[in-house]
């Protein structure tokens, strides 16, 4: 199936809230496991979040693992704004810093992090080589890199089946959301492609569910 764009910012209140109300727990809890797994050595440092949103996946990530300093940074000022609140409601303002930031950023690219994590922002992007280069240019040697994101169906039929099967319960905006968002994701076929073109091509590109594949790696340079 041909890919069809979605707009790269999701920054209206009805989209933050139905985010911020909606249970995503299995798919960021998932998130943080996964990145666990590939990184079992990983336990404190400075980590850059692409496209942090509402901050849940943060929060998780921040609980799992208490010695990291996080930033994160979105476009979007509906998402952060309740990301700010969360974070702040839940004690970790000492951990969590969220900031504003559109890629790509040339303030961002001048720093360096211990790691970097993105989930879902990639299928936003109609030019994807724009998150590969922030990683790449990001990233010290040995950083652990990690993105997770959902990957494209075979269909519009197959996008339907998901949306009914996983946001059957939620509100119709969310709905309307993640059925936009699969048909905007990328095939493992053509991240491997971009990861080529910016000499990322040693990272791992795996599919961990019907809906979900993750990117994961070492910085060799």
């Amino acid at each position: 199936m041909k890919r069809i764009p979605e707009p790269d910012l999701m920054d209206t209140c009805e989209q933050a809230q139905a985010y911020a109300e909606a249970d995503f727990s299995e798919a960021h809890d998932a998130f943080v496991s996964h990145f666990r797994s590939r990184f079992p050595d990983f336990s404190k440092g400075t980590v850059l979040d692409l496209g942090c949103g509402t901050a849940d996946v943060i929060i998780r990530f921040a609980h799992a693992f208490p010695k990291a300093q996080i930033t994160g940074i979105d476009g979007a000022d509906a998402m952060l704004d309740i990301g700010l609140r969360d974070v702040e409601q839940k004690g970790l303002l000492h951990q969590i810093k969220l900031h504003k930031c559109l890629l790509p950023d040339a303030d961002l690219l001048s720093e360096k992090f211990d790691a970097v994590i993105s989930n879902s922002l990639l299928h936003h992007l109609n030019n994807p080589l724009i998150i590969w280069n922030t990683i790449k240019m990001c990233s010290k040697k040995d950083t652990p890199l990690f993105v997770m994101d959902l990957k494209r169906p075979d269909s519009a039929d197959t996008a339907e089946r998901l949306v009914k099967l996983y946001a059957g319960d939620a509100s119709p905006v969310l709905q309307k959301d993640f059925y936009n968002s699969l048909l905007a994701a990328y095939e493992a076929d053509e991240i491997k492609e971009q990861l080529k073109a910016v000499r990322l091509e040693y990272l791992k590109v795996e599919e961990i569910s019907d809906r979900h594949l993750i990117v994961w790696g070492t910085k060799y340079e």
